[in-house]
């Protein structure tokens, strides 16, 4: 009797299986093992965590392509973690179709553009009732007004990562004031506010607070690294608040 082969497995045993592979064995792996593996591999139930920062080589993504591979989940997506500096035109386009994503729970950006998340956050709130996970990472500033969007149309959030930025001290009560719900904030290596009694007090009810610079030469970095991507409006009012030392 032969030997039962990889091909011959049926198409609903093989697609629980390419569930737990990752997105980046599913583009450039599955595909090239047999026809079967192919077809299994594009059923939506393989592209429900879509994580693009998983990639050891990360090949250079176009914006189509980007399009193309989220579309994938063809609305069963519950996890988007996208590509380090993801273009403006993804984002929109995530904001403008939050309305497929509606089992969405988990949303990873590095380097966002921050002109662009008061509206992905409005749209996540109208149409993704599941959305409970928000990690931001380098991103620039956080002023009043992206605290303010944070906790207007994500009052519930449990978990918040907002690493590597500058946010103010005013800024980080407004989001733990009116982010009750949360269970996790990670501040971690972030510029701009002093841990003092009252935020530690306003925290009291989040189980892991995490706000300390994982090392001292972080502080430099992201220093150097922030200025260098704020335009000149945020440069001003960067300044203006004496954050800046000759």
């Amino acid at each position: 009797m032969a030997e039962p082969k990889w091909e011959d497995l049926q198409k609903d045993c093989l697609v629980n299986i390419l569930t737990i592979v990752g997105t980046e064995s599913l583009l450039y792996d599955i595909p090239f093992v047999c026809k079967s593996w192919y077809r299994a591999g594009l059923d939506p139930s393989c592209w429900k965590i879509i994580n693009f920062q998983e990639f050891v080589h990360q090949p250079p993504l176009t914006d189509e392509y980007l399009k193309l591979i989220i579309n994938r989940s063809r609305g069963n997506a519950t996890s988007f973690m996208l590509p380090t500096s993801c273009p403006d035109e993804v984002l929109r386009y995530l904001a403008d179709e939050s309305h497929k994503w509606k089992n969405l729970e988990l949303l990873k950006i590095e380097r966002p553009c921050i002109h662009n998340m008061e509206k992905i956050l409005k749209e996540i709130s109208l149409h993704c009732k599941n959305f409970c996970h928000l990690e931001i990472d380098n991103i620039p500033i956080i002023h009043n007004e992206e605290a303010s969007a944070i906790v207007t149309f994500l009052p519930n959030i449990r978990y918040l990562h907002l690493r590597h930025g500058i946010i103010d001290q005013k800024s980080l009560k407004i989001i733990l004031q009116g982010c009750k719900k949360l269970v996790h904030l990670d501040v971690r290596d972030s510029l701009s506010f002093e841990c003092d009694d009252q935020i530690l007090e306003l925290a009291s009810h989040i189980t892991n607070f995490q706000h300390v610079i994982s090392e001292p030469s972080c502080v430099d970095y992201w220093f150097h690294y922030v200025v260098s991507k704020l335009s000149c409006v945020d440069y001003k009012w960067y300044t203006q608040r004496n954050l800046l030392n000759d």
